[in-house]
Protein backbone atom coordinates (compact mmCIF):
# COMPACT_ATOMS: atom_id res chain seq x y z
CA UNK A 1 0.00 0.00 0.00
CA UNK A 2 0.94 3.39 -1.14
CA UNK A 3 1.81 5.47 2.00
CA UNK A 4 1.37 9.39 2.52
CA UNK A 5 3.17 12.16 4.17
CA UNK A 6 0.96 14.12 5.40
CA UNK A 7 0.96 17.82 4.32
CA UNK A 8 -1.62 20.33 5.07
CA UNK A 9 -4.27 20.31 2.15
CA UNK A 10 -4.06 23.44 1.37
CA UNK A 11 -0.61 23.21 0.39
CA UNK A 12 -1.63 20.38 -2.67
CA UNK A 13 -5.02 23.36 -3.29
CA UNK A 14 -3.10 26.05 -3.29
CA UNK A 15 -3.94 29.08 -5.49
CA UNK A 16 -0.69 28.52 -7.54
CA UNK A 17 -2.48 25.42 -8.65
CA UNK A 18 -6.00 26.69 -9.44
CA UNK A 19 -6.43 25.41 -13.08
CA UNK A 20 -7.86 28.45 -14.40
CA UNK A 21 -4.09 29.89 -14.58
CA UNK A 22 -3.03 27.12 -17.19
CA UNK A 23 -1.85 28.71 -20.19
CA UNK A 24 -4.12 27.44 -23.36
CA UNK A 25 -2.90 24.97 -25.79
CA UNK A 26 -2.07 26.67 -29.39
CA UNK A 27 -3.68 24.90 -31.85
CA UNK A 28 -5.94 22.65 -29.95
CA UNK A 29 -7.76 19.78 -31.70
CA UNK A 30 -11.13 20.49 -29.49
CA UNK A 31 -10.76 24.22 -29.35
CA UNK A 32 -14.53 25.06 -29.32
CA UNK A 33 -15.70 21.36 -28.90
CA UNK A 34 -18.18 20.06 -26.48
CA UNK A 35 -16.50 16.72 -24.31
CA UNK A 36 -18.86 14.90 -22.27
CA UNK A 37 -16.97 13.65 -18.57
CA UNK A 38 -18.86 10.49 -17.09
CA UNK A 39 -17.35 9.48 -13.60
CA UNK A 40 -17.34 9.66 -10.00
CA UNK A 41 -15.17 11.39 -7.33
CA UNK A 42 -11.97 11.31 -9.13
CA UNK A 43 -13.46 13.19 -12.38
CA UNK A 44 -15.35 15.64 -9.70
CA UNK A 45 -12.50 16.30 -8.13
CA UNK A 46 -13.56 15.52 -4.56
CA UNK A 47 -10.11 16.48 -3.16
CA UNK A 48 -9.48 19.37 -5.34
CA UNK A 49 -11.91 22.42 -4.76
CA UNK A 50 -13.77 20.34 -7.91
CA UNK A 51 -11.20 21.36 -10.46
CA UNK A 52 -10.19 17.65 -11.98
CA UNK A 53 -10.10 16.97 -15.59
CA UNK A 54 -12.92 18.68 -17.26
CA UNK A 55 -11.82 21.59 -16.03
CA UNK A 56 -8.35 21.18 -16.88
CA UNK A 57 -9.07 20.11 -20.47
CA UNK A 58 -11.81 23.72 -21.03
CA UNK A 59 -8.67 25.35 -19.88
CA UNK A 60 -5.86 24.03 -21.73
CA UNK A 61 -7.53 22.48 -24.72
CA UNK A 62 -10.42 25.49 -25.32
CA UNK A 63 -13.10 22.35 -25.21
CA UNK A 64 -16.91 23.32 -23.67
CA UNK A 65 -16.64 20.39 -20.86
CA UNK A 66 -20.32 18.71 -20.01
CA UNK A 67 -19.24 16.99 -16.25
CA UNK A 68 -21.81 14.25 -14.80
CA UNK A 69 -20.13 13.15 -12.10
CA UNK A 70 -20.93 11.98 -8.36
CA UNK A 71 -18.74 10.59 -5.70
CA UNK A 72 -18.73 7.06 -4.70
CA UNK A 73 -21.03 6.31 -8.09
CA UNK A 74 -20.35 2.55 -9.99
CA UNK A 75 -20.39 1.84 -13.50
CA UNK A 76 -22.25 -1.24 -12.56
CA UNK A 77 -26.06 -0.04 -12.99
CA UNK A 78 -27.55 -1.35 -9.65
CA UNK A 79 -28.20 2.26 -7.88
CA UNK A 80 -30.32 5.21 -9.25
CA UNK A 81 -26.72 7.17 -9.30
CA UNK A 82 -24.59 4.74 -11.58
CA UNK A 83 -22.95 6.00 -14.49
CA UNK A 84 -25.96 4.49 -16.95
CA UNK A 85 -28.55 6.17 -14.99
CA UNK A 86 -26.83 9.26 -14.87
CA UNK A 87 -26.10 9.48 -18.35
CA UNK A 88 -29.79 8.22 -19.62
CA UNK A 89 -30.95 11.78 -19.13
CA UNK A 90 -28.04 13.58 -21.38
CA UNK A 91 -28.78 11.55 -24.15
CA UNK A 92 -31.32 13.95 -26.01
CA UNK A 93 -28.17 16.39 -26.30
CA UNK A 94 -27.76 17.49 -30.05
CA UNK A 95 -24.03 17.07 -30.13
CA UNK A 96 -21.19 15.67 -28.50
CA UNK A 97 -17.72 15.77 -29.78
CA UNK A 98 -15.94 13.53 -27.24
CA UNK A 99 -16.76 11.06 -24.73
CA UNK A 100 -14.63 11.00 -21.36
CA UNK A 101 -15.02 8.49 -19.30
CA UNK A 102 -13.36 7.44 -15.71
CA UNK A 103 -13.17 3.61 -15.10
CA UNK A 104 -14.55 4.00 -11.51
CA UNK A 105 -12.27 2.84 -8.82
CA UNK A 106 -15.52 2.14 -6.34
CA UNK A 107 -16.48 -0.81 -8.55
CA UNK A 108 -13.50 -1.88 -7.06
CA UNK A 109 -13.99 -1.24 -3.96
CA UNK A 110 -17.37 -2.21 -3.66
CA UNK A 111 -16.36 -5.62 -5.14
CA UNK A 112 -18.82 -5.47 -8.29
CA UNK A 113 -18.73 -8.52 -10.63
CA UNK A 114 -16.62 -7.91 -13.51
CA UNK A 115 -18.87 -9.90 -15.43
CA UNK A 116 -18.10 -11.03 -19.15
CA UNK A 117 -17.33 -9.62 -23.08
CA UNK A 118 -20.44 -9.95 -24.85
CA UNK A 119 -20.03 -11.47 -28.37
CA UNK A 120 -22.66 -8.86 -29.76
CA UNK A 121 -22.71 -4.69 -30.07
CA UNK A 122 -26.32 -4.08 -29.32
CA UNK A 123 -27.06 -2.53 -25.78
CA UNK A 124 -29.97 -5.17 -25.18
CA UNK A 125 -26.71 -8.07 -25.09
CA UNK A 126 -25.08 -6.30 -22.40
CA UNK A 127 -25.52 -7.94 -18.38
CA UNK A 128 -25.19 -3.82 -17.52
CA UNK A 129 -25.30 -5.02 -13.01
CA UNK A 130 -21.65 -6.19 -14.05
CA UNK A 131 -18.49 -3.62 -14.62
CA UNK A 132 -18.01 -4.96 -18.36
CA UNK A 133 -21.65 -4.91 -19.24
CA UNK A 134 -21.85 -1.13 -18.27
CA UNK A 135 -18.58 -0.58 -19.91
CA UNK A 136 -19.96 -1.89 -22.90
CA UNK A 137 -23.58 -0.78 -22.44
CA UNK A 138 -21.68 2.90 -22.79
CA UNK A 139 -19.67 2.40 -25.37
CA UNK A 140 -22.28 0.89 -28.00
CA UNK A 141 -24.98 3.87 -26.45
CA UNK A 142 -22.57 6.51 -27.06
CA UNK A 143 -21.71 5.49 -30.11
CA UNK A 144 -24.88 5.56 -31.86
CA UNK A 145 -26.47 8.35 -30.24
CA UNK A 146 -23.17 11.22 -31.04
CA UNK A 147 -20.91 9.27 -33.53
CA UNK A 148 -18.32 10.55 -31.30
CA UNK A 149 -14.40 9.19 -30.13
CA UNK A 150 -15.16 7.58 -27.10
CA UNK A 151 -12.17 7.29 -24.19
CA UNK A 152 -12.20 5.93 -21.08
CA UNK A 153 -8.66 7.16 -18.52
CA UNK A 154 -7.72 4.80 -15.40
CA UNK A 155 -6.33 5.94 -12.30
CA UNK A 156 -2.95 6.17 -11.73
CA UNK A 157 -1.49 3.11 -9.46
CA UNK A 158 -2.67 2.58 -6.10
CA UNK A 159 -3.22 -1.36 -4.09
CA UNK A 160 -6.07 -3.11 -5.83
CA UNK A 161 -5.89 -6.46 -7.37
CA UNK A 162 -9.81 -5.43 -8.46
CA UNK A 163 -8.94 -2.74 -10.39
CA UNK A 164 -5.72 -4.29 -11.95
CA UNK A 165 -8.43 -7.06 -13.42
CA UNK A 166 -10.77 -4.01 -14.40
CA UNK A 167 -7.93 -2.29 -16.34
CA UNK A 168 -7.07 -5.78 -18.14
CA UNK A 169 -10.63 -6.00 -19.00
CA UNK A 170 -10.78 -2.74 -20.27
CA UNK A 171 -7.70 -3.19 -22.75
CA UNK A 172 -9.25 -6.37 -23.97
CA UNK A 173 -12.28 -4.07 -24.42
CA UNK A 174 -10.62 -1.59 -26.36
CA UNK A 175 -9.56 -4.51 -29.01
CA UNK A 176 -13.52 -4.35 -29.66
CA UNK A 177 -14.57 -1.47 -29.74
CA UNK A 178 -11.41 0.63 -31.05
CA UNK A 179 -11.76 2.93 -27.94
CA UNK A 180 -9.06 5.21 -26.10
CA UNK A 181 -7.32 3.99 -23.36
CA UNK A 182 -5.66 6.80 -21.32
CA UNK A 183 -3.70 4.46 -19.40
CA UNK A 184 -1.44 5.55 -15.93
CA UNK A 185 -2.04 2.71 -14.43
CA UNK A 186 0.68 0.40 -15.96
CA UNK A 187 2.77 3.72 -16.07
CA UNK A 188 6.13 2.75 -13.66
CA UNK A 189 7.72 5.73 -14.81
CA UNK A 190 4.46 7.91 -14.68
CA UNK A 191 4.06 6.43 -10.91
CA UNK A 192 7.39 6.36 -9.91
CA UNK A 193 7.13 9.53 -7.99
CA UNK A 194 8.40 10.78 -4.64
CA UNK A 195 7.11 10.87 -1.23
CA UNK A 196 6.74 14.71 -0.96
CA UNK A 197 5.46 14.59 -4.39
CA UNK A 198 3.11 12.31 -3.45
CA UNK A 199 2.47 14.46 -0.12
CA UNK A 200 1.49 17.48 -2.56
CA UNK A 201 -0.43 15.49 -5.29
CA UNK A 202 -2.87 13.39 -3.24
CA UNK A 203 -5.17 13.53 -0.67
CA UNK A 204 -4.87 9.56 -0.36
CA UNK A 205 -4.01 7.00 -3.14
CA UNK A 206 -7.28 7.58 -5.27
CA UNK A 207 -7.80 11.55 -4.77
CA UNK A 208 -5.57 14.25 -6.04
CA UNK A 209 -5.18 17.71 -5.44
CA UNK A 210 -5.16 20.40 -7.46
CA UNK A 211 -1.52 20.32 -7.94
CA UNK A 212 -2.11 16.24 -8.46
CA UNK A 213 -4.18 17.31 -11.43
CA UNK A 214 -2.39 20.34 -12.58
CA UNK A 215 1.47 18.92 -12.72
CA UNK A 216 1.12 15.18 -12.71
CA UNK A 217 -2.02 13.50 -13.99
CA UNK A 218 -3.64 15.61 -16.73
CA UNK A 219 -0.17 16.57 -18.53
CA UNK A 220 0.16 12.90 -19.20
CA UNK A 221 -3.51 12.33 -20.15
CA UNK A 222 -3.43 15.30 -22.13
CA UNK A 223 -0.58 13.98 -24.07
CA UNK A 224 -2.13 10.43 -24.58
CA UNK A 225 -5.41 12.31 -25.63
CA UNK A 226 -3.73 14.38 -28.21
CA UNK A 227 -1.78 11.12 -29.63
CA UNK A 228 -5.45 9.21 -29.60
CA UNK A 229 -7.10 12.08 -31.09
CA UNK A 230 -4.24 12.51 -33.73
CA UNK A 231 -5.50 9.50 -35.33
CA UNK A 232 -9.01 9.34 -34.39
CA UNK A 233 -10.33 13.16 -34.78
CA UNK A 234 -13.34 14.69 -33.52
CA UNK A 235 -15.64 15.66 -36.53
Amino acid sequence: MIRLCRQPPEAGNADQYDITRLTPLPDSPLRGRTVFFLGSSVTNGAASLHQALPEYFAARLGCRSIKEAVDGTTLANDAPDSYIQRLLPHLDREAVDLFVCQLSTNDAGQHKPLGEIAAGTDPADFDTRTVTGAIQWIIATVGRRWHCPVVFYTNARFDSPAYDAMVRRLKELQQKWQIGVLDRWADASFNAISPPQRALYMRDEIHPYRAGYRDWWCPELERQLLAYLAQNPVR
